[in-house]
């Protein structure tokens, strides 16, 4: 028996609209109503009542790439977009009515319309960080599933509302790190074989923090709604460099500042960190040490940070090569795994539910089956908490000890105080 407003409950009323086209059909025409071949589907596509019905929240830059992986799918039945930037929204439900062969696809400013809609049974999220945990926590409230892209969390204090929505609703959330199974299985494969013994320690290549913006005010142009674009975060004056989606963490883009992003130690830090964690298996696990090394005394030598895992597994962050052992294992310059070198039993690799080499797939397959993803919600989570508690010690400059199960640093008001931030009116994460 389904309940209302379950996917099932959605599909049996999908089906029971399609049965009941006939009767009403029938009683304005002589001829007999036909369904389209697109809504019965065929060999390539399942009919309308199988398919999963999405919308998407975010179309510029890396979310226009995750519409089209799934826009792509036959099983996907793509009906929503949702941007706060005229050109991105147009382009975006351009794409899904040019495939779809009608002028249908709705578009939206506010993600909130999206979310009312009761026949979409899923989104994804593309949007700067700042909003990743308000929206992802209002659709699980919504009764919509939830593919959301990386970095998952701004701040610590978003990674556990997250995972309380997914389950409190029971909704599946994945993160999108699709470079984590994709890109990292050079290390993943030998590491899970046995090959390199029990892992102790991992050095990551990446750049750090996010910065302040200092960006000088400029006429917001008619095409954005620049309160929704900011939302939870301090209200600001539009610049373009403020919120241009490029890819770049160095000035001139939301990833680079503080107010929207973690800065490259988030987020390329959220594929490398992500590797490294999975091939290490401590994903399950959260840092209970983190410790700020300082700089030389000669200053030739930045300080850096690590963090220490409860089973004795440490991950630095930017060591000096000098410092750094030989390692056993590398994924370029970016990853550097030490084993200690005694064979290990072999363990199978966990891969993604659907048998395909997709994270897409694997999503679309769990709104199917209910099972949890490969990137689960809490899994995604807990890798993101390593770059966050490094970031936290760099602005401190000084070590840290985490309580996992109070998630707060032990008598430290001060390093507390970045665990969250505040929100700007109305937007609060509950």
């Amino acid at each position: 028996m389904s309940t209302p407003g379950s996917r099932q409950s959605r599909t049996e009323s999908r089906r029971r609209f399609l049965q009941a086209g006939t009767v009403s059909a029938g009683a304005a025409f002589a001829a007999p109503y036909v369904l389209t071949s697109k809504a019965l589907g065929d060999a390539a596509t399942p009919p309308a009542s199988d398919r999963v019905v999405m919308g998407g929240i975010g179309i510029g830059n890396q979310g226009k790439g995750d519409q089209a992986n799934f826009l792509g799918r036959p099983d996907v039945q793509y009906v929503a977009v949702c941007d706060v930037r005229k050109q991105w929204r147009d382009e975006a439900k351009g794409r899904v009515d040019a495939k779809n062969g009608t002028k249908d696809c709705a578009a939206y400013v506010d993600f909130r319309e999206l979310l009312a809609r009761d026949d979409i049974d899923a989104v994804h999220i593309g949007t700067p960080d700042h909003w990743h945990a308000i929206m992802t926590t209002a659709a699980c409230r919504a009764g919509k599933d939830v593919y959301l892209q990386k970095p998952e969390t701004l701040v610590l204090r978003d990674g556990p509302a997250m995972v309380a929505a997914a389950r409190r609703y029971g909704r599946v959330v994945s993160g999108g790190s699709q470079r984590v199974l994709g890109d990292y299985r050079g290390i993943v494969d030998p590491i899970w074989a046995g090959e390199i013994g029990a892992v102790k320690s991992i050095d990551i290549s990446v750049g750090g923090p996010s910065m302040p913006c200092y960006l000088t005010a400029e006429s917001t142009p008619p095409d954005i709604d620049w309160e929704l674009w900011l939302g939870p975060a301090p209200w600001e004056p539009y610049n373009p460099g403020r919120c241009n989606g490029n890819f770049g963490t160095g000035g001139g883009s939301w990833r680079s500042y503080v107010d929207y992003s973690g800065g490259s130690l988030t987020d390329w830090g959220a594929h490398h960190f992500g590797g490294a964690i999975f091939a290490a298996d401590l994903l399950e696990l959260q840092p209970a040490k983190v410790t700020f090394h300082p700089a030389s005394a000669d200053g030739k030598e930045a300080g850096y940070v690590s963090v220490a895992y409860p089973n004795g597994v440490e991950i630095f962050h930017n060591r000096p090569g000098r410092l750094r052992p030989t390692p056993s294992i590398s994924h370029q310059s970016a990853i550097q795994i030490v084993g200690d070198g005694q064979p290990r039993e072999p363990k199978p690799v966990p891969a993604y539910r659907n048998g395909e080499g997709s994270i897409y797939g694997d999503f679309i397959e769990c709104v199917k089956t209910r099972q949890r993803p490969f990137r689960d919600i809490e899994l995604a989570v807990n890798t993101m908490t390593a770059p966050h508690m490094i970031g936290i010690a760099y602005r401190l400059e000084r070590s840290l000890t985490w309580d996992r199960a109070a998630q707060q640093f032990v008598g430290d008001d001060e390093a507390n105080r970045f665990i969250d931030r505040a929100r700007r009116e109305p937007w609060t994460l509950s």
